[in-house]
């Protein structure tokens, strides 16, 4: 008897997606764990854990969902990453040169390169 699945295999370039979300997210919620500590209703600090936890959603759904729930992921991952560092630049301007954000933006650029890397593989 023959089964069908819609779980399709993880590629290396799944995992190296995972990695570089989970790098961002935990800077985001280091940052957002520092605001929340000196003002719990700092609208930066709240932003800054949802903005973890959607790339903790992200993560998830590339490592435990199916084929469907995937490509949603690598769909809107790209988009979440890239308004990420529009809001970076928008909201620092023009003192965007510091360097945890500099390594943020550098990991984030690479995911939103793996992630379309992704999306053109699958599609």
């Amino acid at each position: 008897m023959s089964t069908s699945s819609t779980q399709a295999e993880l590629t290396q370039l799944h995992y190296v997606g995972v990695v570089l979300a989970a790098i961002t997210g935990l800077i985001h919620l280091a940052l957002g764990v520092g605001a929340l500590s000196a003002n719990a209703t700092d609208p930066l600090g709240i932003s800054f854990v949802g903005a973890a936890a959607g790339f903790a959603a992200g993560s998830i759904g590339i490592l435990r969902g199916d084929e469907t729930i995937r490509s949603w992921m690598i769909l809107l991952g790209i988009p979440f990453t890239a308004g990420q560092i529009v809001l970076y630049v928008a909201l620092n301007w023009p003192d965007i040169f510091q360097l945890g954000g500099v390594v943020d933006k550098v990991v984030q650029l690479a995911l939103i390169g793996v992630l379309f890397a992704l999306y053109r593989r699958e599609s």
